[in-house]
């Protein structure tokens, strides 16, 4: 499993319900497409965090780095459906940093390592 990894800061006028409520319906889309595992949304709580922390963190599940590739993909359809989707998250995100997780150690390396 992969775990795409982002941090978000809402827009000032971006309310949080309507960002979780456009979240949910692209996140559903790419999940009915099966081109993500599972996805969480996570806010901070009680603002306890460091400043580099943002308000919210979405988890997004991947199978494999193919799997990763397809969602992409269809990130990348001319299609009205996938743009309206991907644009409502879009527009109400001031800031986001992203990264790519696996777990660790892994199968492989675990087992590679059980070897010596």
């Amino acid at each position: 499993m992969n775990l795409y990894h982002c941090q978000i800061d809402l827009a000032h006028e971006a309310k949080a319900l309507a960002f979780a409520s456009a979240v949910e319906q692209w996140m559903e889309y790419l999940k009915g497409r099966q081109a993500i595992k599972g996805w969480r949304l996570l806010r901070r709580k009680l603002n306890l965090a460091s400043d580099s922390c943002k308000d919210f963190l979405l988890e997004i599940q991947f199978d494999n780095l193919t799997q990763l590739d397809q969602a992409f993909r269809i990130l990348g359809e001319h299609d009205e459906e996938v743009e309206r989707l991907y644009a409502n998250v879009r527009a109400l995100i001031a800031r986001a940093d992203f990264g790519l997780y696996r777990p660790f150690p892994d199968p492989e390396r675990a087992e590679r390592m059980a070897l010596i």
